[in-house]
């Protein structure tokens, strides 16, 4: 049985003194339940966020990462920088990352293989447009972002890791895949695990939903088959985000 994993990305918000009052607020409310929480914070707010959350269940997440240990890559992060200060998880390939800052498959592929050789825990973004959805062509889309993103990663690696589907669409728009819209892609991407790897590999792999997940929706969502939590964006900056971690009783 795979533990649900619900992620809240707080892309850029939230000032140190912001948040250390969020997390100080929410903490309390969504430690100990059953399912991991990450709280993905800025990069000023990554130490602060390690040390409020000692003690508790609650991991933290990095939004990026360079596929390089260190050198002149000026403004950028390393994976051994984030592992030395606590941090357990990072977002890779963001659709955001993407269209904003040329995230390329390539570039999410040499991430996720330094993210996981130095011990962090990619959790990677796949999703496709209202154009590419309404051409019928999701499918082999995501399939396409999947594959790319796994190259040269070994089967005990890939279990570690999370995939995230964020079709670009529900980003920030209000709008929801239905739990049977996110659940055929979901799936599609479980099978797709086991065409690269195998059907035990495939199984092991979580799976979130992202895209204007809320309250109202987490429990129809998360309760999908092979939906195994969600990467929350402007809700996990609300005390909704309580509500969604607790979509199901404790």
């Amino acid at each position: 049985m795979r533990r649900k994993i619900i992620a809240g990305n707080w892309k850029m918000n939230q000032t140190p003194k912001e948040a250390e009052a969020l997390i100080k607020d929410l903490k309390g409310k969504v430690d100990s339940v059953d399912s991991d929480v990450v709280f993905c914070v800025p990069y000023v707010d990554l130490k602060l966020a390690v040390e409020l959350l000692e003690g508790t269940s609650i991991a933290v997440g990095a939004q990026n990462v360079h596929a390089m240990d260190k050198g002149a890559y000026t403004g950028e992060i390393s994976a051994l920088m984030l592992k030395e200060i606590g941090v357990k998880y990072v977002i890779i390939g963001h659709s955001e990352r993407r269209q904003y800052f040329g995230e390329t498959d390539e570039s999410v592929n040499e991430k996720v293989k330094k993210s996981l050789s130095v011990g962090l825990i990619p959790i990677i973004c796949v999703g496709e447009s209202i154009v590419q959805r309404k051409q019928g062509v999701t499918i082999d889309f995501v399939r396409v972002q999947t594959r790319i993103a796994l190259l040269g990663v070994p089967a005990e690696d890939a279990q570690r890791l999370v995939i995230a589907y964020e079709p670009i669409w529900a980003i920030g728009t209000g709008l929801t895949a239905t739990s049977g819209q996110a659940e055929e892609v979901c799936a599609g991407i479980r099978r797709f695990l086991a065409e690269i790897y195998d059907e035990e590999t495939a199984s092991k792999i979580r799976i979130q939903y992202g895209g204007s997940v809320s309250g109202a929706n987490a429990r129809e969502l998360f309760e999908m088959p092979n939906i195994d939590g969600g990467l929350v964006g402007g809700a996990s900056l609300k005390p909704e985000f309580e509500k969604i971690v607790n979509y199901a009783p404790r």
